[in-house]
């Protein structure tokens, strides 16, 4: 009954073993993510055009409910720079941001990105995300870091500029540069020039001074709260917001009340489609994290649970006043580096943003939305990797395509078409590929069973028997492709009395491939050829046993290809046993770049 439980409840598995070292670790790692998802959580909160105490309620009772039912020792759920942005690319042509309607719509969406997350993990539907290709998800990131940046540069510059995309952004910025705000933007230079130095050289600095690594780890991680902290006090001190510099005010104190968002169906219709793309979104994200992390202590993570993991940390979210959360990837790899041991370690960050809420958000009356802003840029630009669109142009064309369109669907359209146009793309490109598997004439190689391309390798081709290698699984699109490449094939080999269609990289012959084999073994018998199978793998052959096909098509089907060419062509089998296989590098061996097509 407790193992059973323990399945759909993974916190009473690592509560077993609970000890006084884990909780050590535990808290220590909480009290340095609750000082970086202080920060966070508010800025966030703002670039999702919600009020900055929103982010604040998502960081509390969903890294609870996380802690309950999700499955990796780090991840560090809350809200994160992407999902934000999908929310308010979302409702931001709905309703007034920080509007009451606004708000009521931003917990509607986590209330139905956590029921599309926990009905996936009911149909185990956690396959799903693998359509998100990585060239997909990578351009996706990058393009939106930039769109983040070029979105959040009004907030330095003091000036009221916005846009859908980066064109309308860059068009409004260039108009309204010249009313730029001069001591907001002070504020937000000297923030972005502190928070990047802190990134990239604090540590460093530190180190030189005589800190631990551990030390000077926790004083970098901190950075940020040191920058809303300072800037807060310069507004008070020389009451910079009489001046004109925008600032947060006043941050209501308390714990948020539990509520269900208001039922509204048109608009559930209509927010349906952008809950479904972000919780996959966010489902890629965070357990692609997760797994990461995992992988370095030799631990795992169950997929269909960080579904309930993070179905119900939305819920939680809809429930507490949030906004759609997930899995952060700078926020994980800083609890990971800690030292968290369990999920017990976002429950101990849920208290200390809790206390926060209760005691110390007076604190933030002054916070310049600069500092904020520049916050987020910071930590954005980290997302941004436009040379890995090279690196994958060098290797597939076709991949780089798709992270092409992505990057400038989400720049010059808008997000939600951005990446549905990259995934599109993909599928095409997939299907593209499939439609034309790769499809070798083998030979045997000379003192081996083995057997290889003939446009690659010297080998022995048997003037009888023509083997024929498919390195594709058959299904409808390329069932049609199949039929022709074997009729050029026996069209170019007159002699031939059997055709051996060898098959190690067949996965799958779904009914319209079936049909093409059927057509393919009845008009090699008009020709007066026989069709025979090598090398089927168990399921494949499981499938063609439930059809009639193995008892009409007249043919055998051999373990291997050497068995066929044996039993078929006994005298050339012997013949390429019998010879030597050539010393030093085979002949026509292609290093040619773009001509990986022809395989071995």
């Amino acid at each position: 009954m407790l193992t059973r439980l323990a399945r759909h409840l993974p916190c009473l598995v690592w509560a077993r073993r609970y000890d006084r070292e884990a909780a050590g670790k535990d808290a220590m790692a909480a009290v340095i993510v609750t000082l970086m998802l202080i920060p966070q959580s508010l800025a966030y909160a703002m670039l999702a055009g919600l009020p900055p105490v929103t982010g604040l309620y998502a960081s509390i009772l969903p890294l609870v409910a996380y802690t309950l039912f999700g499955t990796s020792s780090s991840l560090a759920v809350g809200p994160t720079a992407v999902v934000s942005l999908l929310t308010a690319a979302v409702l931001g042509p709905l309703f007034a941001a920080s509007s009451a309607e606004y708000e009521a719509a931003a917990l509607l969406l986590a209330l139905l990105s956590g029921l599309i997350l926990l009905a996936m993990a009911v149909l185990r539907l956690g396959f799903l995300a693998n359509f998100l290709s990585h060239p997909v998800i990578s351009g996706f990131m990058s393009a939106s870091g930039l769109l983040i940046t070029l979105g959040q540069l009004k907030h330095i510059l003091g000036i009221r500029a916005d846009g859908e995309n980066a064109v309308e952004l860059l068009g409004a910025l260039a108009a309204d540069l010249p009313q730029t705000h001069l001591p907001t933007l002070a504020i937000g230079a000297a923030s972005l020039v502190f928070l990047q130095l802190a990134r990239s050289r604090l540590n460093g600095w530190l180190r030189a001074l005589g800190c631990t690594p551990k030390v000077a780890g926790t004083l970098t991680r901190t950075a940020p709260v040191a920058a809303l902290l300072l800037a807060a006090l310069a507004v008070w001190l020389l009451d910079l917001s009489a001046a004109g510099v925008r600032v947060v005010g006043q941050i209501p104190r308390g714990l948020p009340s539990l509520d269900l968002p208001p039922a509204d169906l048109a608009l559930t219709l209509k927010l349906l489609p952008a809950a479904l793309l972000i919780s996959l979104i966010g489902f890629v994200e965070s357990v692609s994290v997760a797994q990461t992390l995992a992988a370095k202590r030799r631990q795992r993570i169950d997929p269909n649970q960080e579904l309930v993991g993070l179905g119900t940390a939305n819920l939680a979210a809809a429930l507490s006043g949030g906004l759609p959360v997930t899995g952060g990837f700078s926020r994980s790899v800083v609890n990971f580096d800690a030292g968290a041991q369990t999920p017990l370690a976002g429950a101990l960050t849920a208290g200390g943003i809790a206390v926060t809420v209760l005691f110390f958000t007076p604190l933030f009356r002054n916070l310049p939305h600069a500092v904020l802003a520049a916050t987020i840029i910071v930590a954005v630009l980290a997302l941004v990797d436009l040379g890995a669109l090279r690196r994958t142009w060098r290797y597939s064309k076709q991949d780089a395509s798709a992270m092409a369109t992505t990057i400038l669907g989400v720049l010059l359209v808008g997000v939600e078409t951005g990446i549905l146009l990259g995934v599109g793309l993909s599928l095409l490109l997939f299907l593209w590929r499939t439609s034309q598997p790769h499809i070798a004439v083998v030979g045997q190689l000379p003192g081996s069973e083995h057997f290889r391309n003939v446009e690659r390798f010297a080998v022995v081709e048997s003037p009888t028997v023509l083997s024929v290698r498919v390195d594709e699984s058959l299904y409808f699109p390329n069932a049609r492709y199949l039929e022709d490449r074997i009729a050029e094939l026996v069209g170019q080999r007159p002699r031939i009395e059997h055709l051996v269609l060898m098959c190690p990289g067949v996965n799958l012959i779904d009914a319209s491939a079936l049909e093409s084999l059927e057509a393919i073994g009845e008009r090699l018998r008009a020709a007066g050829i026989q069709l025979h199978l090598s090398e089927v793998k168990g399921p494949v052959m499981d499938q063609l046993k439930c059809s009639a096909f193995l008892e009409h098509f007249g043919g055998q089907v051999f373990l291997s290809q050497f068995e066929a060419l044996a039993t078929l062509d006994p005298q050339t089998t012997r013949q390429a046993i019998g010879l030597r296989r050539p010393a030093g590098p085979l002949p026509r061996q292609s290093a040619v770049p773009g001509e990986s097509g022809k395989r071995g």
